[in-house]
């Protein structure tokens, strides 16, 4: 069908692991922040690499952020409520005049926070240096699995708590560049941006005009999603 090329499956891992960032100085309550993403992908995902975003913006207001992205014909609208950690999942492919809607429980972001892997052991360095515009610290830290990362914070700006997710929630400041997991792949991300402007309110009804889905039918109309 005409939107067999949208890996709705993947694009499901991206909903339920991207909370991206933490608190810090200048409070900024609502606006967009640009990334720059670098993937470290599985085997079995290798074959993704070319369609996945080099950038990545995340507009957020209050405790609800949203990011779109283009997926061959369909246009992909991911909203994320995270301190409820609800979601909602828009798909819109106006070729085919189809716009479906995916809710995402509590119970189904948990079940994927739960099967990510658990980061602990932070600890600053003392190291510090400018990553784009701020001033950043470095902090070190592990996985359950055995390795090891370095993040960088900056206390310069303050971004909604919870923005980074329960894993972060010890670092003192805002994340300019870290490494994260999205269901099994590892994902590091470099802010290039942070810009404060009117984006929201947000809401996580699903809107008017949209047939809502579950995550199974619309992989299963994607002949399994693969």
């Amino acid at each position: 069908m005409m939107f067999k090329s949208v890996k709705t499956g993947f694009l499901a891992t991206i909903l339920l692991g991207s909370a991206i960032i933490a608190n810090a100085q200048k409070k900024i309550s609502q606006g967009t922040v640009t990334y720059g993403v670098e993937y470290s992908l599985p085997a079995e995902q290798a074959a993704l690499a070319s369609q996945l975003p080099k950038e990545q913006k995340v507009k957020f207001s209050g405790n609800v952020m949203r990011m779109d992205m283009q997926q061959g014909p369909a246009s992909i609208g991911i909203l994320q409520d995270f301190v409820e950690k609800t979601g909602l999942m828009l798909i819109d492919v106006p070729m085919a005049q189809m716009q479906y809607a995916v809710k995402m429980t509590k119970e189904e972001v948990a079940k994927a926070e739960e099967a990510a892997p658990k980061l602990s052991d932070f600890k600053a360095t003392g190291e510090k240096q400018k990553v784009g515009n701020y001033n950043a610290e470095k902090y070190s830290y592990k996985d359950d699995k055995g390795g090891t990362y370095e993040l960088w914070a900056t206390t310069d700006i303050e971004l909604p708590t919870g923005f980074a997710g329960q894993q972060f929630k010890d670092i003192k400041g805002a994340l300019v560049k870290y490494t994260t997991f999205q269901n099994g792949m590892k994902v590091t991300l470099t802010v290039k941006n942070v810009s404060e402007d009117k984006v929201g309110p947000f809401s996580l009804e699903v809107p008017s005009g949209y047939e809502l889905k579950t995550m199974q039918e619309i992989m299963a109309m994607q002949g399994g999603g693969e």
